[in-house]
Parts: C-alpha cells; sequence; structure tokens
C-alpha cells in the first residue's frame, strides 16, 4: 500500500499499481475523466500515471476556480497550436485563462476575420481528439532564451528576459507545439469537449500603446456541449441587457468622444442616480453616519502622506497651480483624515461615522475603458468609521449587515471573501493577525459564510469583499469593508483616551454601491432597464386615444403629479396601439389609456409593463396603490 495526501490534507492509502485516473474517479465519480487535472508533487501528470510510492496529489474539477483555470488555460494552448498549424509564421504573444474564458494574442502576416474562427475552432477540436499529452520541462535560462529564439518567438524571448533571476522557467508541450508557460494544464487535450471562439480583437503589446499592436482571439470551453449551450444562452441574454445599449435607448447616459471614460448622465439617468444616493443617505442616516464633502484637488504633501504620490501617480490626474504640485483625487480616504484632524476627539466620540459621496477620478487606460462599469470618473460611496480596538467587531458586523440591507434592496444575493495580509504590506504581524481575527470572528459571528482569499488584503489592511450576483448569474465585486491600522499613523490622527493621553485611532474604510456608476451599470442589466416603480424614470405613461382626450390626460398627469409620481403624456397623433409599443419598448411600469369612457368618468383603463392589462381603475385609488409600492420599494425580476 501506499500513501496519498490530498490537497485538503486528508490522507488515503492505496494499492501499489493504481492509476491517478482511479484515484481521481473515487473521489470526484463520472467527472474524472471529462474534467479533472491531477497533480503529483506539484507536476501536472497523464491521469494514466501510476503511483507506487508514496505522493501529495492535487485533484481539481471543472467547478473549481482552480479546475476552471487550469482547463481555459490549456485551451488557450490549444488555440495557439491551432493557429500555428493553419497560419505558419505566427508569432506566440501570451495566451492566459480569463473569467469564463481564454485569449491568445498572435502577431501575423495573415489578418484574422471572423471568417477564419470556424476554421480554427475545427482544427482545435483535431487536436483534442488527438489526446495530446502535456508534458512540462524547464530549462536554464540561457538554454531557454536559445530554445525560444530558434522558433522565432520574439516575445517569448523577451518574457524570459524579464523574469527574476531566481524564476523557474518552464514549458510545456503538446505533440508538436511546446509554449513557455507556469501552468498549470490538463493532463492531456482530450477533456476539452465543447469550444467556441468567440470575436476579434487588437491588443497593444503588453498594454502599452507605444509597442506593436496585437491581434487577439477570445474564446471559452467546457467539459460538456450542454454546459456550452448554457453559457452561449446567457451571453445573449446578456447582449439584450448590455447597459450601453439600453443607457442610449432609454436615455439615461452617453459616452462622447469629446471625453472618453467621463460619461454624461441625461435627465432620465440623473433620477435613477439621485434616488440612489437619497436612498443611500436615508440608510446612511438612519444607521448613524455623519456626511462630509472634501475637495476635488488636494496638494501634493497631502499625497505625499498618504503614500499615493510614490505608488499611486500613474494613476492619477495631476496639475500646477502657483507653481505647485496638486493632483485631482483617486479617493476620497485622505481628505477624510484631513476632516477627523480638524479637532482633537476622545475616546466617548467614538465609534466615529463619516460618510461622503465623492467624485473621484483615475487614469484608466483607453483600452480598459467600457461604458459604466469602468470610467475615468466615478462618485464613490465612501464612509471611514473611527474607532477604538474593542469597537471594531461591533462595526464590521453593522457595517456588514448594513451592506445586507442595501443589496437585497436590489434583489442581489451574495458571497463573501475575507482577504489576508498581501506580500507587501505596512505594520506589524501582531497587528495584521489582531485585525484578520476580528474581521474572521465578525462573520463568524454573523454566521455568514465567506472564503479566505490568502494574501489579496490591501497593503494596509485586510478586507471583506462582497461579490454580489445578478439575475443571469454573473457576479460583481461591489461592497468592501477595509480594516485599516496604518493611515491614522501616516496623518498622525490622535484621541484622548480614558486615561487622559494621546492614542491612534482604528479606520474602517468602507463602501456599499463602490462606484454609482458601476452599480447604476449593473442595475440596468440586472432588471433589463426594467427599473422597480420605485427607481423608474417616468413611472406612468399617459396614452389619449385621440387630440380630444389631451386635455383630460394633462389632469391626470397633474393629480398623480401631486402624489409625487413621475408622469409623462404621449400627446403625438398616433394610433394608441403605436403609443402602447412605444411605451413597453421604454419599459414604463404603467399605462394609462384614456379613450371616451376615461375621459368622462373618474377611471382609468391600466396596462401594466409586465402583467398586461389590469382592466380600470378609480384615478385616487390607483395613486395610492402606487404610492404604497413606491415606498416598498418593491421589485420583480
Amino acid at each position: 500500500m501506499v500513501k496519498i495526501t490530498l490537497k485538503d490534507g486528508s490522507v488515503r492509502e492505496v494499492n501499489k499499481g493504481t492509476t491517478i485516473f482511479e484515484v481521481a474517479k473515487d473521489i470526484s465519480g463520472r467527472l474524472a475523466k471529462e474534467a479533472i487535472v491531477g497533480e503529483v508533487n506539484g507536476k501536472t501528470v497523464d491521469l494514466s500515471y501510476v503511483i507506487n510510492e508514496d505522493i501529495e496529489l492535487n485533484i481539481l474539477k471543472f467547478d473549481s476556480d482552480e479546475g476552471e483555470h487550469s482547463f481555459r488555460h490549456t485551451s488557450s494552448h490549444i488555440l495557439a497550436q491551432a493557429v500555428l498549424r493553419l497560419f505558419p509564421g505566427t508569432k506566440l504573444a501570451i495566451g492566459p485563462a480569463i473569467d469564463n474564458g481564454f485569449y491568445y494574442d498572435f502577431d501575423s502576416e495573415h489578418t484574422f476575420v471572423e471568417e477564419d474562427l470556424p476554421k480554427i475552432e475545427a482544427e482545435m477540436k483535431k487536436i483534442v481528439k488527438e489526446n495530446l499529452v502535456l508534458e512540462r520541462f524547464e530549462l536554464p535560462r540561457n538554454e531557454a532564451i536559445e530554445y525560444m529564439k530558434k522558433r522565432n518567438e520574439d516575445y517569448k524571448v523577451e518574457l524570459i528576459n524579464d523574469l527574476p533571476e531566481d524564476e523557474i522557467i518552464s514549458f510545456y508541450k503538446q505533440g508538436e507545439f511546446t509554449d513557455l508557460c507556469a501552468g498549470t494544464h490538463l493532463p492531456t487535450t482530450k477533456p476539452v469537449k465543447a469550444i467556441k471562439l468567440l470575436t476579434l480583437a487588437g491588443a497593444y503589446w503588453r498594454g502599452d500603446s507605444s509597442k506593436k499592436m496585437l491581434q487577439r482571439i477570445y474564446g471559452t470551453s467546457f467539459p460538456k456541449a450542454s454546459l456550452l449551450e448554457a453559457y452561449l444562452v446567457r451571453l445573449e441574454e446578456a447582449k439584450k441587457r448590455d447597459h450601453r445599449k439600453l443607457g442610449k435607448e432609454l436615455k439615461l447616459f452617453t459616452l462622447m468622444e469629446e471625453g472618453p471614460g467621463f460619461p454624461f448622465f441625461l435627465p432620465n439617468g440623473m433620477i435613477v442616480k439621485n434616488l440612489l444616493l437619497d436612498y443611500w443617505r436615508e440608510v446612511h442616516t438612519k444607521a448613524g453616519y455623519q456626511e462630509v464633502e472634501t475637495p476635488l484637488i488636494l496638494n501634493r504633501k497631502l499625497w505625499e502622506t498618504s503614500g499615493h504620490w510614490m505608488h499611486y501617480k500613474e494613476n492619477m490626474y495631476s496639475l500646477k497651480i502657483d507653481d505647485e504640485d496638486y493632483a485631482i483625487k483617486p479617493m476620497n480616504c485622505p481628505g477624510g483624515m484631513l476632516v477627523y484632524n480638524t479637532e482633537m476627539r476622545s475616546y466617548k466620540d467614538f465609534p466615529l461615522r463619516l460618510g461622503e459621496i465623492g467624485r473621484v477620478h483615475r487614469h484608466e487606460l483607453s483600452g480598459a475603458l467600457h461604458g459604466l462599469m469602468r470610467v475615468r470618473a466615478f462618485t464613490q460611496d465612501d464612509a471611514h468609521i473611527f474607532m477604538l480596538p474593542e469597537q471594531i467587531k461591533d462595526e464590521i458586523k453593522n457595517v456588514t449587515k448594513l451592506i445586507d440591507e442595501i443589496y437585497s434592496t436590489f434583489g442581489f444575493k451574495y458571497h463573501v471573501e475575507l482577504s489576508t495580509k498581501p506580500e507587501k504590506s505596512m505594520g506589524s504581524q501582531e497587528e495584521w493577525d489582531f485585525a484578520e481575527k476580528s474581521l474572521q470572528t465578525a462573520l463568524e459571528e454573523l454566521d455568514l459564510d465567506f472564503v479566505i482569499n490568502e494574501g489579496d488584503g490591501a497593503f494596509y489592511g485586510p478586507k471583506i469583499d462582497f461579490h454580489l450576483e445578478d439575475c443571469i448569474g454573473r457576479t460583481w465585486q461591489c461592497g468592501t469593508i477595509q480594516l485599516d491600522m496604518q493611515l491614522p499613523q501616516r496623518f498622525d490622527l490622535n484621541y484622548i483616551g480614558k486615561d487622559g493621553e494621546k492614542h491612534k485611532p482604528i479606520v474602517i474604510h468602507r463602501v456599499a454601491y463602490g462606484s454609482i456608476e458601476r452599480f447604476f451599470g449593473i442595475l440596468v442589466e440586472h432588471f433589463a432597464g426594467k427599473f422597480p416603480l420605485w427607481l423608474a424614470p417616468v413611472q406612468v405613461e399617459i396614452l389619449p386615444v385621440a387630440d380630444r382626450h389631451n386635455d383630460h390626460a394633462y389632469e391626470l398627469k397633474k393629480k398623480l403629479s401631486e402624489y409625487g409620481i413621475r408622469v409623462e403624456v404621449d400627446d403625438r397623433s398616433e394610433k394608441v396601439g403605436y403609443k402602447i409599443r412605444e411605451a413597453q419598448l421604454h419599459k414604463y411600469p404603467y399605462m394609462l389609456v384614456i379613450g371616451d369612457k376615461e375621459a368622462n368618468g373618474e377611471e382609468v383603463a391600466v396596462r401594466s409593463r409586465d402583467k398586461g392589462e389590469l382592466g380600470s381603475k378609480n384615478i385616487s385609488e390607483f395613486a395610492k396603490e402606487l404610492v404604497e409600492e413606491i415606498k416598498s420599494k418593491k421589485f420583480d425580476l
């Protein structure tokens, strides 16, 4: 018998001569031969590998993050191999796994077009059927460079030259194809059963606009055709919900070449944005927050004190005022520290909760910009909570409950990650241990499921991240709670303790929406533009059947407006059927059709966006129903 130590620490005993496949099948069932990566002592091996001595074994399923990454990473190598077979002389750049897929960047004399994608897909499927084993090997730096030079892979040579001196330089070979790669990968190409190449794009080498433009091919892959089909259906649904498309159709916002990355909000969009901010203020006032506002532009000295001038300057917009360096704020935190220091604080003032809806600017590369999801100017719903060490746990719990309340209002489910100390950090290990334990204990006492995200904390402290899930299954990281013991020291923040001496407060940085603009875009896609009544820019559209009904329509508008309801009248000389279709395209929650009967009485014919005809209703009773629905913030998905 030999012992196998699995990644989770458990130990199994198996007979000598057992294969990795047999072990994987025992652990994971029928998925073993479709989506399992077996690693022995840290190295990927074929599933036919025979176990004759004690080993450490890592088995990854496709439905795990590591397993999915390895699956997609192998898929990118299959893509590169297929391209080299069809277009000899093409040079390889990089080909990573990404969320829900993979891509590869190529330098080719051939200009790829959409018609090439099915041909490349077909070649990829041939490679899958060939069941090529992925073999890992390592080379010393000089040999690795020579190896790539012989293959005319200039980009790989550059990558090797830029690796740290002590870096292990590894390659993966499958058939005639070899790529510089750290791994991990599937044991063979066979598990990649379902492949779809999606789009073409241009990409500068290493993201540098001064370097050559390469050709990028995006794709996705799955162990089963049914999983691919479900994903493609979801992609089509996502296209219909694209906030950029709906933002234009619903006249919410626009993006202009005069200000790339700087969105313009139109009247309808401003209604939604202001309602989100009103709701934020309502929730935070109830939770004991005081609102502050800090300047948009602050001098270099401040950003040097915070550390941003040294570590974040390339992402900041700077300018000169009276020959002095200033910067437009990329975040609100340093200004919040200055607000704290406007007076001496006492332990009796804590917890001190200061909220700010602050406008920030960050220099994003043009290629990274994406509608409202990635912009250069956005509004951050920041807050800084100053507290005593013994108050940390309760404040973390309070913030978590507040964020839960906000997400529940919009119908979002979410999962939580606790990110711990990164390699580069500030502060002592003792401080980090205390901070991480405080966050973990708070989550445990709230009985919240969470995942530990090792080494992904901020440089000044650990954090809790909230990843919300929209109605088609996509996840978005929005809310975060960050515990900070460093900025109070850098800004020399103090309070007078019970002992009459000066002490440094603990600070929580936290956001719920994150970026209002990004959250706005997520909401558009989450609701497919069909905002719940309380958020809808136009809540009721009145549709007169003929011109003679217009006067009554405007009387109804006035009456409903007195209840605080947002109303518009479509008085165009069009057929009522056309007006109804237009109103449905604009996704108005309710429509009131006004004909002779309605113009001569107190009732209106009501149509719902989601439920169709609701019949006749008394106008006053209908208005009261709407007011109640608005107050409840009810939503239907």
